[in-house]
């Protein structure tokens, strides 16, 4: 249970200090320094990030792009996921089930370079079979980080 509150309270403060978090679970300094080694030795925590706003990064637009491969053959994903891994606009890339295999988060300026992304990087690669996109409108709950 306090590995579970350790872990809870980083997530929504991963700047949190020391001292501060182990108030927060209710241990001493050196024992919530110990708990929290252990987390990240055992990979449970596998790391600490600063979230960025997309748009320091020039992206305006959030596109969520839904992609089905062409044929269904390891070598096609593996192919596929070496490509979109050298894309800098795409921020997120998860293999999925149901009618297509990969839900892509696509960050851009605007859409001309979208445009751009979905004719020469997403066009260009055989594997793709079919590309659906959903512009995002809003996110009113993002606990990425």
């Amino acid at each position: 249970m306090i590995n579970r509150n350790i872990l809870h309270a980083l997530e929504n403060d991963g700047r949190i200090s020391n001292i501060d978090l182990a108030k927060t679970v209710g241990l001493s300094a050196s024992a919530c320094l110990r708990r929290v080694q252990e987390l990240e030795r055992s990979g449970l925590i596998s790391g600490y990030r600063a979230v960025i706003n997309p748009s320091a990064r020039g992206a305006a637009i959030i596109i969520f792009v839904m992609v089905g491969l062409s044929e269904h053959l390891k070598k096609d994903a593996q192919a596929f996921e070496r490509a979109i891994a050298n894309a800098p606009e795409v921020r997120e890339c998860h293999n999925i089930t149901g009618s297509v295999e990969y839900l892509l988060r696509v960050e851009v300026a605007d859409l001309e370079a979208y445009k751009a992304f979905h004719a020469d990087v997403l066009g260009t690669l055989p594997q793709v079979g079919s590309i659906t996109s959903h512009i995002c409108l809003g996110s009113p709950t993002d606990k990425r980080a």
